[in-house]
């Protein structure tokens, strides 16, 4: 019986990596991943975090650039630095020293960008889906999914939107931690780009910290999706009705909860990548690579230092994930 759940299980991760290959064989996207520790130390100008100027510096308007939401900027500066004793107090400090809309830097990106991922996200793992099905129908195995396959479906949806999500989420963390008023580095996301792409020698600039990225995106979604379907099956095999007779708010309480879940089964990769991603180019750059992140971070802060932020991630997951699932689970029964 082990024997074949391991066959079972490696014929999943086979198909699993055919599929991705198939996905990117029209581009050859591997040959721009670059990570922090390939950069030129040549390189053009340093980003040191540091989000206060000087006091005869403090600028009396408020920031130009935009973010996420009040949750995101505050656990990005948590992940990046150690001014901040916790969430409170790195969202008084920053209400204080960059004024409200400071909680907005950087939201432009990510907003004109967020239709595109969630459609990947949800396009890529019923594509994965489809694939196992016609696979265990083939092999005259019920067409329903295994957990494990459920799981390596939402993994290729991940490691599909990491390439959406790469350079997306790094202009944002760069907006988010640049210092504030005159000492700006960037006016805005389009310049962003352009310098990243300048100073990192080419695209792999904008997808610096692409391999962690990916790293993340395929544990994330593999978790969220997995649970979700988890916790519908169970509900379905519980009460003995279809899915489509379950409530949206037990619909909703359910997407709330695989969203805990996809953070806490990643959020060590996302700390990596955050820190990637605003670190300096050329002389200004701390981290060698990726590995040399883990390391430093954990001889620093401990295993701490990988869930710094974790408050205020989970908060804001929630709502979010609870929402997404419950607008596409509707979506999907109106269509039929």
């Amino acid at each position: 019986m082990a024997e074949s759940v391991e066959a079972e299980d490696r014929g999943g991760l086979s198909t699993l990596w055919r599929m991705l290959l198939a996905a990117c064989s029209r581009e050859n996207v591997m040959g721009d991943l670059v990570i922090a520790g390939d950069r030129d130390e040549g390189a053009q100008a340093n980003h040191s975090v540091n989000f206060l100027p000087p006091p005869n510096r403090l600028s009396k308007h408020p920031p130009t650039h935009n973010t996420d939401s009040l949750p995101d900027i505050v656990k990005v500066r948590l992940q990046t630095t150690t001014r901040y004793t916790g969430a409170l107090d790195g969202a008084t400090q920053i209400l204080k020293h960059e004024g409200p809309l400071a909680f907005y830097k950087g939201s432009l990106t990510p907003l004109v960008g967020i239709g595109a991922c969630v459609s990947v996200q949800f396009g890529g793992f019923h594509y994965a889906r489809r694939q196992f099905e016609a696979r265990n129908s083939l092999q005259g195995k019920p067409a329903d999914l295994s957990y494990t396959q459920l799981y390596l479906s939402g993994a290729f949806a991940g490691l599909a939107n990491s390439y959406l999500a790469g350079p997306i989420e790094h202009v944002r963390i760069r907006l988010q931690t640049q210092p504030h008023g005159a000492g700006r580095l960037y006016n805005g996301p389009i310049d962003c780009m352009r310098k990243l792409v300048s100073q990192g020698g080419g695209i792999g600039g904008l997808y610096r910290g692409q391999v962690v990225t990916l790293a993340r995106e395929a544990m994330a979604y593999g978790t969220w999706f997995l649970t979700f379907e988890y916790l519908m099956r169970l509900h379905t095999q519980r009460t003995s009705t279809p899915r489509s007779s379950i409530p949206a708010p037990l619909i909703a309480l359910y997407g709330g909860i695989a969203g805990e879940a996809l953070w806490l089964s990643s959020y060590p990769f996302d700390v990596v990548k955050s820190k990637m991603q605003s670190d300096g180019f050329g002389a200004g750059m701390r981290y060698a690579n990726m590995r040399d992140v883990w390391r430093q971070t954990w001889r620093e802060e401990g295993a701490r230092g990988f869930w710094k932020g974790i408050g205020p991630t989970c908060v804001r997951a929630l709502p979010v994930s609870a929402g997404t699932f419950i607008v596409v689970e509707m979506v999907m029964r109106a269509m039929g």
